[in-house]
């Protein structure tokens, strides 16, 4: 198949492009700033030759936008909000202008769009949408606003010959340098691996290796659309996730974090203490109905794994 992948040079897009090229696949990059001979360049605004990528393909990913890696000011949200809904618009745009449509439209999307609770977890059918939580900072709120618009340009697309899906996408796991399990592992590293302001907040999760079966999963079913969230089945509170990983890594100790102390902390990291804070309680009840097969339903196996796999990473010499 040939897959194009806008915004595919983040780590959620390496994790795809690697996976998808090597089962046979052509992949096409779509970036505003071309490194490998298959990129194709496009500013994720206006149509332009890109756009005959995507004309003949059989699916587009779309996962441009913004990154949330960084401290969540006024004007990186407005960065945010504008990005994910004038890429996902101009995507939706080249497919309906295409001769040859793709047949399959998924456009990322993020847990983050369900409310910040602890009494039942989100999944599509029943879960709580955010934004009218009580006592939460107001650009928690924003953030729910951008995953809404986020899926409101896709849905809005007229685009009758692509199937489209939104993926509500957890935190992605994966060993490469710079993503989330490496921040976290960083922080287990260094002692620091404990509970952040009590660690009863839920963290919502899956592990690459699953993220990448259930995108050919959801390829190869026509009869799934609209929102699926892409979580492992099993998230669990922060005080034992961080748990879970120190054991993994052989660290006994993790020092805790009052709520100021992770905001310093996330200052560093230049993130922003949402991503450690919010309560996302996320199962994927559309994907095990239809009787997806998770290989790391839980958080144990799934960090032994990436631990694994970031001891047989190769040394950095640069």
């Amino acid at each position: 198949m040939k897959i194009v992948i806008p915004g595919g040079t983040g780590q959620v897009g390496a994790v795809l492009d690697r996976a998808l090229t090597a089962a046979g696949h052509d992949v096409v990059i779509l970036t505003r700033r071309p490194a490998r001979e298959r990129d194709v360049r496009w500013d994720g605004e206006t149509l332009g030759p890109w756009a005959e990528e995507i004309d003949g393909s059989d699916v587009v990913i779309n996962l441009a936008g913004r990154s949330v890696n960084c401290r969540y000011t006024p004007d990186n949200l407005r960065a945010m909000m504008t990005s994910r809904i004038r890429s996902a618009r101009v995507v939706g745009a080249a497919i309906a202008a295409a001769a040859r449509p793709p047949r399959l439209w998924l456009q990322m999307s993020t847990a983050t769009i369900y409310a910040h609770r602890f009494d039942a977890p989100n999944d599509e059918p029943t879960g709580v949408l955010g934004g009218s939580e009580p006592g939460v900072p107001r650009y928690w709120r924003y953030s729910v606003e951008i995953a809404k618009a986020w899926e409101q340009a896709q849905e809005q697309a007229e685009t009758p010959a692509t199937r489209k899906v939104s993926l509500r996408t957890a935190i992605v796991m994966s060993p490469d340098r710079g993503g989330a399990f490496d921040v976290l592992l960083r922080l287990v590293r260094l002692g620091l691996g404990g509970p952040v302001a009590g660690g009863g907040q839920y963290v919502s999760w899956i592990h690459d290796r699953d993220f990448v079966r259930a995108v050919a999963f959801l390829i190869g079913r026509d009869d799934l659309a609209g929102p699926v969230n892409l979580a492992a089945p099993a998230p669990l509170p922060q005080r034992a996730f961080m748990r879970v990983l120190r054991a993994a890594w052989g660290m006994p100790v993790g020092l805790p974090a009052t709520r100021w102390m992770a905001e310093v902390g996330a200052l560093a990291l230049r993130s922003d203490t949402e991503l450690l804070l919010k309560s996302r309680r996320v199962v994927p009840t559309r994907l095990l109905e239809a009787d997806f097969s998770f290989d790391y339903p839980e958080w144990p196996q799934a960090a032994h794994d990436l631990v694994r796999r970031t001891r047989e990473r190769p040394i950095s010499t640069g």
